[in-house]
């Protein structure tokens, strides 16, 4: 049997002073995207997890600076976090309901494909069962209309319906639960709270991170 690991899930919101030392300290630490807090939430990276399709993707892989970051350098994974299927099938409804949002199923996996390949890093897609589980967990909390869930959202999703991580300890940092409003941010914060209870999931504490920073 598998060792448990720490596997820390690091947002792009804010993070606790003493956190860096104890995110580079898990056994893998997964960003998203550019990374914002890079530096302040440590440096360790193992995967990046990317959404691959409209503006955000086709932004990343135009940025040099983007593909030269230290964070993405040192990735030796990159996630696709948006199943171009699902993004298919959805384009008709968002041109019905959200008609401003004319490019955002835009597809560019192929490029982080390409990219990922092209620097010896694994590429992953998370598969859109994953999106679908999700879809059907936050409706059942009560989530109002959204477009999609946050990528953050569905990499938790991800790691929790994977047995090879059953008994991995899930750690969240930088997750502030707001932002775009096409996702379910009430609902989503309702089951990362639901997630903890069952003991699945924790969130880094500020308390437990300086005490480990400081080594008590």
């Amino acid at each position: 049997m598998a060792r448990a690991r720490q596997i820390m899930i690091v947002g792009n919101g804010a993070v606790d002073e003493g956190a860096a030392p104890l995110i580079d300290a898990a056994d893998m630490v997964i960003r998203f995207n550019g990374s914002r807090n890079f530096g302040s939430s440590g440096r360790k990276t193992d995967v990046i997890a990317v959404c691959n399709t409209g503006r955000p993707g086709a932004a990343m892989l135009a940025d040099p600076a983007w593909r030269e970051s230290e964070a993405v350098r040192g990735a030796a994974e990159i996630w696709s976090v948006r199943d171009p299927d699902l993004f298919v099938d959805l384009k008709p409804q968002l041109a019905i309901s959200h008609p401003e949002l004319d490019d955002f199923c835009d597809d560019y996996t192929d490029g982080f494909e390409t990219f990922a390949t092209a620097n010896g890093k694994q590429h992953r897609i998370i598969n859109r069962s994953v999106h679908d589980a999700l879809d059907d967990a936050l409706l059942a909390l009560g989530a109002e209309p959204y477009v999609v869930p946050s990528s953050g959202m569905v990499v938790i999703q991800a790691l929790l319906s994977d047995p090879r991580h059953a008994s991995d300890t899930i750690i969240l940092a930088g997750f502030g639960h707001s932002g775009w409003d096409g996702h379910p941010f009430d609902a989503e914060r309702r089951l990362v709270d639901q997630h903890i209870a069952s003991g699945r999931v924790m969130r880094l504490q500020p308390l437990f991170a300086s005490s480990l920073a400081q080594g008590t």
